[in-house]
This record gives C-alpha cells, structure tokens and sequence, in this order.
C-alpha cells in the first residue's frame, strides 16, 4: 500500500486492513508479515492483532507467534459465500452437476479443525447417505479435507499430523503418517482427492478444489456416492466435470456474482 508507511491509513480503516492482509495471506500471519503491507508503528500493528483476537476475529496457532482466521471472520467469510444472490447461482451449478453425475454434490468449507458442508444438492435416488448442510467431516479421512490438506504449506501440514489422532473411521482409513504424506503429495500433483471408504464403510468420495483469484484453495467441490452404485474407476470419469463446474462457482465469487 503506497504511501502508507508515513502512517496515514485513516484509524478507522486499521482493523480492516489487517484483516484483508491476513485474508490475502492465505496462510498464518505473525503481525510483522502483515505489517510490511501496512507500514503501521510497531504498538500499533500489536494492538490490532490483539484486539481481533480478544473478539474472536483471530486466533493465535500452536506455535504461539502465527495467527489465523477466528470463529467469528469465519462466520463472516461463510455468510458472504452463502448471500442470497450468489446461492441461487451456486444451486443452480450443483442441480446441474449433481444430475450429470446422478449423485450428491456437496461444497465444503475449511474450518480449525474440519471441513463444514455449506451446500450440498441430493440425489434422487432413494439409497444415499445423508450428511447435511452445517455437518463436521474431519480432513484427514475425507476427500474434501485430505484436498484441503493438499494446499497446506509443508510446515503446517506437519504441524496438523502431529497434532492430530488419525482415529481408524474404517478398515481402509490412512492412520500412518507417513503414508498420509505421500497420499497428500499426490493429490496436489493431480488436482483431484478421493475417498476410498476411509470415512464411511461402503462410500466412495472425489473432490476438486474451488479457487480465490490467486489460485487459493477456498472451498472444496465434492460428490460422494454409495460403493453399490458407483467405484473408483467410474468417479474418475468425471473429474472435468466437477473441474469445469468449480471454476463456475469460484466465477460466482471472483465476479460478485
């Protein structure tokens, strides 16, 4: 930000700066990163960071010096996704691809700890599994939470696998770290995640991620569909679809809608 570094960013527009820096970041911030943006006092950039955490705007990670998103600029972040204009178009895409597959589609969110259903459209047929809207899947375990695990940089994955019980779901579960790793790593080669009944015995998963303007994983694209309907092989016939169908909806957020 030109011309900022004198101090002239009206006091009124700080707090939001900061969080459109920690926003554009896309990843844990100390209040020194976010500042060579701003070019704010040393006190001043503390206090910000200070006063978004005591509000619940922020929270401080694990290692005590980086900070991410809180409860409450998550909620604000889901809301925006969520406004009514742009969920019309949303549903619109998701009937579209979820008749094209013949299966339930689903769009996820990053949380602390898991990924969040925001949207899902179900299919017609009267066998389907039922996860709704507001449901809590973890990310190790899951296609959309292993596609958002792939777009972590290294340090904070390890950091989230160390902390993590990788608890068995099902037999086919990745409970060894190491393993996970290289599954993780492939993923971000390919573009695409799956779920081979690691989270649900007879359920099958692929996921495509949904990208900010930078190229940023900001929610995931998925459908999940019952072994006795559908196996790995046939999921993979579709991932131009759900490719082409994530850039639709990435365009409902980069475009305003």
């Amino acid at each position: 930000m030109d011309g900022d570094s004198t101090g002239t960013i009206p006091t009124n527009l700080r707090l939001l700066l900061v969080i459109e820096e920690i926003a554009r970041a896309g990843v844990p911030v100390t209040p020194t990163d976010v500042n060579v943006a701003l070019g704010l006092p040393k006190p001043t950039i503390h206090r910000l960071f200070a006063t978004l955490e005591e509000e619940g705007f922020l929270q401080r990670d694990m290692d005590g010096r980086t900070y991410s998103p809180g409860p409450r600029l998550r909620t604000m972040s889901g809301g925006i996704l969520s406004s009514l204009r742009i969920r019309t178009a949303r549903q619109a895409i998701l009937k579209r691809l979820s008749s094209e597959i013949g299966e339930t589609c689903n769009i996820a969110l990053p949380d602390r700890d898991a990924m969040i259903y925001l949207e899902r459209v179900e299919t017609e047929w009267p066998l389907r599994i039922q996860l709704p809207i507001g449901t809590r899947v973890p990310f190790y375990c899951t296609a959309s939470g292993k596609m958002y695990l792939s777009s972590l940089a290294g340090t904070h994955l390890m950091k989230y696998l160390t902390a993590t019980d990788l608890e068995a779901r099902t037999p086919n579960t990745i409970t060894d770290r190491d393993r996970l790793v290289e599954e993780i790593g492939d993923i971000r080669a390919q573009g695409y995640s799956l779920d081979r009944e690691e989270f649900m015995r007879d359920m099958i998963a692929l996921a495509v991620p949904i990208t900010d303007v930078n190229g940023r994983l900001m929610a995931t694209l998925a459908f999940h569909a019952p072994t006795q309907r559908f196996d790995i092989a046939r999921a993979l016939e579709f991932r131009e679809q759900m490719h082409a169908a994530a850039r639709d909806l990435a365009s409902l957020v980069s475009d305003g809608g």
